[in-house]
């Protein structure tokens, strides 16, 4: 394995583009790649079997692509196969979870809302989160059915965007939330309109930097990080859906131009 080979990231569309931001941003040398799984968005309504084959076969393409480790972008692809992963690849796989410890440590009301998918918020793995990090606060979660598809309709500052938002964040500030853990990497991109609805006092987590810098950590436990710091990354995008929607959504959110490739079937 290389220092200059690339890093892989991918989704189940756009979403897990407020990851690879974040590893842009902390990591400027090292080449990107981005797979959009969005034929198949959103995962939170597959089931554990169909999007364990998907991360199978993704990051075998990624493998294909010489990357030396992949980002798991997306919370409900976490929940339903990074062990999978994990066992079956011996590069370094790093995961999202929703940031339940950090929230349950910043919370004033001792009340924390988790907003997610259904997927994520079923799954062992969130329950075994909350466990672990729950203690001593009351933990509100609200799955969000139409946040995903606002952000790959590219609708995120729109009166559509507005509405949905509203409903599954004013009912938690009913119940004396004042944090929010946004538990999908699409949501970032909500956020503007979250803070807008739920006002300056509430705290909202994004834990997309904190997986940047584990990414940073794991590269240079397994000396792998590109010591080339003269060169700028390059990225690189496939996707599974309509190219040529996905390029304008993709570009939109990227802040730049860019070239979408098809992901092989």
């Amino acid at each position: 394995m290389s220092q200059e080979n690339p890093v892989a990231v991918f989704d189940s569309g756009v979403g897990g583009l407020s990851v690879l931001r974040e590893i842009r941003n902390l990591l400027p040398h090292e080449d990107l790649l981005y797979v959009a799984d969005s034929a198949h968005v959103p995962y939170g309504e597959k089931s554990t079997s169909f999007i364990e084959t998907r991360a199978i076969l993704i990051t075998e393409f990624f493998i294909r692509q010489q990357a030396k480790a992949v980002v798991v972008a997306c919370n409900t692809a976490t929940s339903a196969a990074v062990e999978t992963l994990r066992a079956r690849f011996d590069i370094p796989i790093i995961a999202m979870e929703p940031a339940i410890k950090p929230a349950a440590q910043q919370t004033r009301s001792n009340v924390i809302g988790v907003l997610a998918t259904s997927g994520t918020l079923s799954s062992e793995r969130f329950a075994n989160l909350t466990a672990r990090h729950g203690n001593g606060v009351k933990i509100v979660v609200q799955p969000c059915p139409g946040w995903v598809e606002l952000v790959e309709h590219g609708n995120i500052n729109n009166e559509e965007a507005h509405i949905l938002v509203d409903r599954y964040v004013t009912p938690l500030l009913e119940k004396g939330v004042d944090t929010l853990v946004l538990g999908c990497t699409h949501y970032p991109f909500l956020k503007n309109t979250i803070q807008k609805i739920a006002g300056s006092n509430v705290t909202i987590i994004d834990p997309s930097p904190a997986v940047a810098r584990e990414l940073q950590r794991r590269l240079h436990h397994h000396q792998l990080l590109n010591p080339d710091k003269s060169k700028k990354g390059e990225d690189t995008f496939w996707s599974s859906g309509n190219s040529a929607q996905v390029t304008a959504i993709i570009s939109a959110l990227w802040g730049e131009n860019v070239t979408i490739n098809n992901l092989p079937a």
